[in-house]
């Protein structure tokens, strides 16, 4: 019997002299109720109809490695929107499951599973979803207030590593999640997806895939539409390019002129060709302590003088970008960053 945990917001419906409570949409406690994995929940493997994904250029989430899966309501296909941006239907899912695999040299051993994330496409809009893995790993329970929990893992130099990874709570989602005030997905946008993904069935570009599989209408040639470049492989993309790319998952979902930090002027979106907007010898609108003491967002040829740069390396708490998802140091973003600044002239 699957469980459901009901959400009741106090609104008020108006009718003559009565005021009702309006309940809110349910959703199942356990993750195993969606349907969304077949067999033994820790293996994580697609349930038919749920496809996997991939991103050209993901989040950093403290080296938390991410499977990425979408579930289209039957008969339902995504609408290519020429701006860049995917029209999902009423009733799409998109999930997001974060694990640690327990060394990252031997990543198909055994995985730490610590939360699921899914948006769901509502007729009033995108909800957001969280579930949490329980110790014994055999399903993941709904949680509002967020959760953290102690990670141990060995990275790939072999180093054991130990993060405080903290599950945001619900408000904490629709702030990364914000686009005018209205929940939006962040990473399935046609540039992130134009890319290889290795499905059972070997590999192939995700939007053919989607295509020939009828879950995509509408799309035009694949050649004529915009590739994010894959940040850390020089074959997709020069160094402005990839710099642009990781700055554009890692912080535009803010820095955007219809995001929760558009008052900060600084806009990181790959399509912003602005260079003040994007930090070049710009004075910061509010100089702080997150400052570190600099002056320039960005000074070119100088990353350690820059605030990017200060703020992308250090670990005070209330000093660090971005603000949540990240307490340990993503040393090669940061490299990566640092070297874009460096050769800026």
């Amino acid at each position: 019997m699957i469980r459901i945990v009901m959400i009741f917001v106090f609104g008020c419906i108006v009718s003559g002299a009565f005021i009702v409570e309006k309940p809110v949409k349910t959703y199942p406690e356990k993750l195993s109720a969606w349907g969304i994995f077949e067999g033994k929940m820790s293996a994580l493997k697609p349930a038919q109809g749920v496809v996997p994904y991939g991103l050209n250029t993901p989040l950093y989430t403290d080296y938390a490695e991410k499977l990425r899966c979408i579930r289209l309501p039957k008969g339902q296909q995504v609408a290519y929107s020429a701006d860049n941006k995917l029209e999902f239907p009423e009733g799409t899912l998109l999930v997001k499951t974060f694990f640690y695999p327990a060394d990252f040299r031997k990543p198909e051993l055994e995985k730490d599973i610590v939360e699921t994330r899914l948006l769901v496409k509502e007729m009033d809009g995108w909800k957001a979803i969280t579930y949490v893995w329980n110790e014994d790993q055999t399903d993941a329970f709904l949680e509002i207030a967020g959760d953290d929990r102690n990670v141990n893992f060995i990275d790939k130099e072999g180093t054991k590593q130990q993060v405080r990874y903290v599950v945001p709570n619900q408000n904490q989602c629709k702030g990364c999640h914000n686009a005018d005030d209205r929940i939006m997905p962040i990473g399935p946008v046609v540039s992130q997806l134009n890319g290889t993904y290795a499905y059972t069935t070997g590999r192939q570009n995700q939007l053919t895939y989607w295509k020939t599989h009828g879950m995509l209408q509408q799309l035009p040639d694949i050649s004529t539409l915009p590739r994010t470049a894959v940040w850390n492989d020089p074959a997709t993309g020069d160094l402005n390019t990839r710099a642009r790319a990781y700055l554009s998952i890692n912080c535009a979902h803010c820095h955007r002129k219809e995001g929760p930090a558009q008052t900060s002027g600084l806009f990181l979106t790959e399509s912003e060709t602005d260079q003040i907007a994007i930090g070049v010898n710009k004075t910061p609108v509010a100089a702080g302590k997150g400052s570190g003491g600099r002056m320039f967002d960005i000074k070119p040829g100088h990353a350690e003088g820059s605030i990017l740069w200060y703020r992308m390396q250090t670990q005070d708490p209330g000093e660090r970008m971005p603000e949540l998802g990240r307490s340990l140091v993503h040393k090669e973003g940061v490299a990566l960053i640092k070297e874009w600044i460096d050769s800026m002239k």
